[in-house]
């Protein structure tokens, strides 16, 4: 691909967003880390990282930045929260907005949205609220399970659960990370990541990676231990079943009103891919998935933060 032009004065104050208060804090550090270097290397001098606490507010606005570049992960950072203060304090922001952050870290609620489309495969599950019984809300479904706290990331609380006896420890163990729970069928197949970028004003999807990871299935160790996980880039897919994934992340993508920047998530079965969750804050890390997406159809790490930058003048 050809090179990204900036659409961001270099002399700009931006502020990149990293840490926070989610069980993903860490992970974010490290990718705050990374895009903040690269926009250092980008000519971005007035850069600086800024570390997201419960006095985030008045730090951004001590700070007078022009820009936020938001490498927050989880709670407060990718389900609208700090997006909501920044549209109050007049900042400008990567990613996507208020609506659609709030609408993709609900798992439940971004399946109602994209059930919309009938185009869109989703995979048969039932939503527990806190207090329903959750044996009796599943009995129509079928083992093996998938247990996830219905607002969380990076697979946190999230247990593969193989028979009736199984499932009232993994709940549990979902609900402490939310009081409400997504139980979906297990789909015994492989995983499949797509991004979805912006580039004058037209949305696209990057080369699809597939991973094969050594434990059971795509676990917390799995995604952020080198050697845990086989990358296969591009995926081992035909060109029609491309084809098809990249049209459904990109309809995914605008159906739920994301802007900039997301990661799309499905599992193949036979050939079918089905629907997992849209990310809307992905990991930047040197093991992240978007990097080896974007890397893989000629965006370099560098360019993709740029890139990124970009989209927060779609907010101005």
């Amino acid at each position: 691909m050809q090179n990204i032009v900036s659409k961001i004065d270099k002399n700009a104050k931006i502020a990149v967003l990293a840490g926070g208060m989610s069980s993903e804090k860490e992970v974010s550090m490290r990718s705050g880390k990374n895009c903040f270097n690269a926009l250092k290397r980008l000519g971005y001098e007035n850069s600086e990282l800024v570390v997201v606490d419960e006095n985030i507010a008045q730090i951004l606005k001590d700070g007078k930045f022009d820009y936020a570049y938001n490498a927050l992960h989880g709670k407060y950072g990718e389900d609208g929260c700090i997006q909501g203060i920044l549209e109050i304090l007049k900042i400008p922001y990567t990613g996507c907005g208020v609506m659609a952050s709030a609408i993709c870290m609900n798992k439940e609620y971004t399946k109602r949205i994209l059930s919309t489309c009938s185009d869109i495969p989703l995979i048969k599950s039932v939503f527990v609220k806190k207090g329903e019984d959750v044996m009796e809300m599943t009995k129509n479904l079928r083992y093996p399970l998938i247990t996830k706290p219905v607002s969380e990331g990076s697979s946190f609380g999230m247990t593969k659960v193989n028979t009736p006896e199984e499932l009232p420890k993994a709940y549990e163990e979902a609900t402490k990370f939310n009081d409400d729970v997504l139980i979906e069928e297990f789909i015994n197949g492989f995983f499949i990541t797509v991004g979805v970028l912006e580039k004058d004003g037209k949305n696209f999807a990057t080369e699809i990676l597939q991973i094969m990871p050594k434990t059971e299935w795509y676990d917390f160790e799995a995604k952020y231990t080198k050697g845990m996980s086989e990358f296969i880039l591009p995926a081992k897919l035909d060109d029609k079943t491309t084809k098809l994934i990249k049209n459904i992340s990109v309809k995914a993508h605008e159906t739920a009103g994301c802007r900039g920047v997301s990661r799309v998530d499905f599992m193949v079965m036979d050939n079918k891919p089905y629907f997992l969750e849209i990310n809307t804050s992905p990991g930047m890390t040197e093991t992240s998935d978007l990097p080896a997406q974007s890397a893989a159809m000629g965006i370099d790490y560098d360019s993709l933060v740029q890139l990124i930058l970009n989209s927060a003048g779609l907010n101005k």
